[in-house]
């Protein structure tokens, strides 16, 4: 009979059955609705440098990018990609062979696991984790195994006797984030070392998202651990310039890697967006080059930021974890006589008038992130300090 299906099946596939409208879209789409302050969703409200967006503007005119560019990604991007690393970290990578341009670091977390990651192969990966990494990992077929970060003295801590104790023969691969979001944890040099002797210890990939690697708040900054013992073959590093240059919409991302893992990854890009941003990969190479100075203020910049919003949520009665990196709070809502995340997202709008993030979404163990809410402070100061006013009143 026409305009049935020939099968009960649903339509979705059934690796991704779990995976419907993500909270951001919902919680966004609730601040449109009530008019209130998105602290939710990660991305800035305003602009990024003017002579960046200056340099798109000026690539798009002069007709470079807007066809294909080339698949692994337009050489000066390439290039910038390799000196930057080179410059802050002391790691050196080949841009033809060790760097991949890809459509913003979603596009590098999905396209490293899909092409790392075999069914059946297990994943540890750090809770409460991004929402992409259990879809990618799903997508490929593997096994999602937590370690679960918990709150201890201010801070959420990793285990690592529980990491360790989550490696079995089954494990393919670590996936580590860090600095971490949602919780805004950045992992010790020690704790970076023990990562990195057990995936040396146990013969395993890593997989690490970088992306909030300017926003580290301590003065050491941060520590790749490609730069550790053993890891530099092993490792496919992910960065981003939405983050780091306020221009979330361009999704302009990056692999660093040992030549094998790149083009591994790169067999599955080009299955996925093949190239994207052509224009904005000509001025995201210039905003790499820019001087430490600018990278120092954006740093200092979001630190104050972090300040005037974690007063507000702590005046407002929250248990606020102030984060060492990103820009992103986690606070503990149970001070407030409150412990469903979900329930007080969803009536956070109307209450205050402004929208945050539950961390269960984050979370295999729903119940682990259930009293634990996420505020994004990368906006301007005095849109932070209304709505810390708002939760005040609340």
């Amino acid at each position: 009979m026409t305009g049935m299906t020939s099968s009960a099946r649903p339509h979705l596939n059934r690796r991704l059955a779990a995976f419907g409208t993500t909270i951001f879209a919902e919680m966004s789409a609730l601040a449109v609705a009530t008019g209130s302050i998105n602290l939710g969703q990660g991305f800035p409200d305003t602009d990024g440098p003017e002579e960046i967006r200056e340099a798109a503007v000026r690539a798009l005119r002069d007709g470079r990018g807007n066809q294909y560019p080339p698949g692994p990604g337009i050489p000066e991007l390439r290039t910038a990609v390799a000196a930057h690393q080179l410059r802050r970290y002391g790691l050196a990578y080949d841009p033809a062979t060790e760097v991949l341009v890809t459509a913003g670091a979603t596009e590098a977390i999905a396209a490293s696991l899909l092409a790392l990651v075999e069914p059946g192969d297990e994943v540890v990966a750090l809770e409460p984790y991004y929402d992409s990494y259990a879809a990618s990992i799903a997508m490929a077929g593997g096994t999602r195994v937590p370690v679960t970060l918990r709150p201890r003295d201010g801070a959420f801590r990793l285990d690592l006797d529980e990491l360790r104790a989550a490696v079995t023969d089954r494990t393919r691969l670590l996936l580590i984030n860090t600095p971490h979001n949602p919780t805004g944890t950045v992992l010790t040099r020690a704790e970076l070392a023990a990562v990195a002797e057990l995936a040396v210890e146990r013969d395993l990939l890593v997989v690490t998202d970088e992306v909030y690697e300017h926003l580290v708040f301590d003065a050491a900054g941060h520590l790749p651990l490609a730069a550790f013992p053993g890891m530099r073959e092993r490792t496919v590093s992910i960065g981003s310039a939405g983050k780091t240059f306020s221009f979330t919409g361009w999704k302009v991302g990056w692999v660093t890697a040992a030549p094998e893992l790149v083009s591994a990854v790169r067999a599955v890009k080009q299955f996925l967006t093949y190239v994207a941003s052509g224009p904005f990969q000509y001025a995201v190479a210039e905003a790499l080059a820019l001087p430490d100075s600018y990278f120092e203020e954006f740093r200092r910049s979001m630190l104050a930021r972090r300040e005037i919003l974690a007063e507000g949520l702590t005046a407002a009665g929250f248990e606020v974890f102030r984060p060492a990196g990103t820009y992103f709070i986690t606070t503990d809502i149970r001070p407030l006589g409150e412990k469903d995340g979900f329930a007080f997202c969803r009536a956070l709008p109307e209450r205050a008038g402004v929208v945050a993030i539950p961390n269960a979404v984050f979370y295999d163990d729903r119940e682990a992130g259930a009293p634990f809410v996420r505020f994004a402070f990368c906006k301007r100061e005095e849109v932070l300090r209304e709505a810390a006013e708002r939760l005040r009143r609340m």
